[in-house]
């Protein structure tokens, strides 16, 4: 623990133990009774030989099987308060870890999210928690137990002979050496490990989400070698471990074995007359009994290593800074009239403009088309009202307010979002669109919804109707079912804002029939922003825009953009998809 920044992260790691300081005292009395009581156990050897059965001392004798038992019934009453409560401190470190994480992610931009893989922060969630246990409850439970029993056997032997306990210390320094070297070692393979977990998990994510694309293309056995290269190499980091693991305990046996060899040769060889025989036994006993505790120790600073190095990717998650929400207005009654004033985007410094100098006045109430081919800008700027990015120059304001000065919660109150990649969660349909804010709402207006936008018909004929589960994120629905349930969603919220972003991509030509009328009587008194490839979803938009390259080309309604003969001309009558 030598570098300051490893410290750092288990100071900071320990400060989570401190809402527990209570379990924390039992499992500490515990652990040091119970190291106590291993000690004087060992010390007993000296006075029920020389007492006992040399000097013939019958009281002690008699009560020598009341002690025993007394002993070892005190010595697991220890052992079980320090092991329970001990573990109670590890397992809630791991649920608050695990809590904080999740509550984290759900507060982070969606430009963390675009650069991080999902599968390396699950791995973060579930193996790397499991790790920093062997840096807290673990850890102290070894250090207190083992440390007190290892201090209260060099007790013993100082009692017993002073100078030979002495002389088992010139070995100590070497002991310490090769200790720091394990440590470093294990600290290594340790990052190695829980970064190679996370592409374990990543990949398997991948493999299982995209089963379809990886069976039609052939593609299994590509995922199978990018597999066995991600597992092997784990399996041959975790070998090294093994090995570096395995080596720790011998070699700090065989030093130890030389200080009990030199005692050996010490007492019996040349000074056979030294101590007593009992003094003796009990000596070697002591020094004997001190080789778990010495072993158990060394490898302590191995588990600190790994619990810290996986502590350190916790806290790199937490300490993401937040979605920017400086804002604090909070609009009650939203008309939905947006307006884009000069409204420039980078999705990263270094990057290409996304969005250059977009200037847009959309009164309340319109139903608004954004066209243009993939990458022209559409899906950017529909984020940027969500604010799930932040204008890079310009402002957007929604009913005159920029919307930078809103609560983050009540501005997206107020929109209503339907995508064209639908997620939709392993759970009921009811509870798929009775969503977030709408959690509690009846179940008349849920079908209510459901007839709004054209899905009551396939829902009731599904086999629990609306209780049906419709699994990891809708796969036992048809396309054309996800986006009508994600529309119903977007209905029963009630935004004065609605956005479809590709809404009506993967329906079919009765079913978009059927939502475009519903949308017909949705978009009535709600500001409506449609992306959209198909022309019969254009043409009946009060607003037209036309985007290319981050810029508005165009504006207007299908027939004054007809007449003007332009991109959105030429595209019309070639008949073509915006998408081509």
């Amino acid at each position: 623990m030598e570098n300051p920044k490893l410290l750092e992260t288990y100071k900071r790691l320990l400060g989570y133990i401190k809402p527990m300081w209570l379990a924390l005292v039992i499992a500490f009395a515990g652990n040091t009774t119970y190291a106590a009581v291993d000690s004087y156990i060992t010390y007993l050897i000296k006075p029920i030989i020389n007492d006992g059965f040399v000097a013939g001392d019958q009281h002690f004798l008699a009560m020598l099987p009341f002690m025993v038992v007394g002993l070892f019934l005190l010595r697991g009453t220890a052992g079980v308060a320090s092991t329970y409560f001990m573990g109670y401190v590890s397992r809630k470190i791991v649920l608050t870890f695990r809590q904080q994480m999740f509550h984290k992610l759900m507060k982070l931009p969606a430009s963390y999210f675009d650069l991080s893989a999902s599968g390396k922060l699950l791995s973060k969630i579930t193996y790397n928690v499991d790790q920093v246990t062997q840096a807290t409850g673990d850890t102290l439970t070894t250090v207190v137990r083992q440390g007190f029993t290892l201090i209260g056997l060099i007790i013993v032997m100082f009692v017993i002979s002073w100078k030979l306990t002495l002389i088992t210390f010139l070995i100590l320094p070497v002991v310490v050496v090769f200790v720091k070297y394990v440590s470093n070692r294990f600290r290594k393979l340790s990052r190695r490990i829980q970064n190679g977990m996370g592409d374990v998990v990543h990949l398997a994510e991948e493999s299982v989400v995209g089963y379809r694309e990886v069976k039609i293309f052939g593609a299994e056995h590509q995922q199978n070698t990018h597999f066995d290269k991600a597992v092997t190499y784990n399996f041959i980091q975790e070998m090294k471990m093994n090995f570096t693991n395995a080596l720790n305990s011998p070699v700090i046996q065989f030093l130890c074995s030389l200080m009990l060899a030199l005692v050996i040769y010490l007492s019996v060889g040349r000074n056979a007359h030294i101590i007593s025989a009992g003094s003796f036994i009990a000596f070697f006993t002591a020094m004997g009994s001190a080789l778990k505790p010495v072993r158990d120790l060394s490898q302590v600073n191995n588990n600190i290593s790994r619990g810290v190095t996986a502590a350190e990717s916790i806290f790199e998650l937490l300490d993401e800074p937040e979605e920017i929400n400086q804002g604090n207005k909070v609009l009650t009654q939203v008309k939905g009239g947006l307006e884009f004033k000069q409204v420039s985007f980078k999705y990263r410094p270094e990057s290409e403009w996304a969005l250059r100098n977009i200037n847009l006045s959309i009164p309340a109430g319109q139903t608004v088309a954004f066209v243009g081919k993939s990458g022209s800008g559409k899906s950017t700027l529909m984020s940027l009202i969500g604010r799930f990015y932040q204008p890079s120059e310009g402002q957007i304001c929604l009913d005159g307010v920029n919307i930078q000065e809103l609560a983050l919660p009540n501005l997206r109150s107020h929109i209503a979002l339907v995508s064209q990649h639908v997620t939709l969660f392993d759970n009921s349909v009811f509870h798929n669109i009775a969503f977030g804010i709408r959690n509690n709402a009846s179940r008349e207006e849920v079908i209510a919804a459901c007839k709004a936008a054209y899905a009551w018909d396939f829902i009731q004929a599904l086999p629990q109707g609306l209780d049906t589960q419709v699994g990891e994120n809708g796969l036992n629905l048809s396309g054309g079912q996800r986006q009508r349930v994600a529309i119903a969603r977007a209905i029963l919220k009630n935004a004065p804002i609605l956005i479809l972003d590709e809404a009506t991509s993967a329906l079919d030509n009765e079913s978009e029939r059927a939502i475009q009328m519903a949308l017909d009587t949705l978009k009535k008194g709600r500001t409506t922003l449609i992306v959209a490839h198909r022309l019969s979803t254009i043409e009946q938009s009060d607003l037209i825009v036309v985007m290319e390259q981050g810029q508005i080309k165009e504006t207007g309604t299908h027939i004054s953009l007809m007449q003007s003969q332009g991109i959105y001309a030429q595209l019309h009558r070639a008949n073509i998809n915006f998408e081509e």
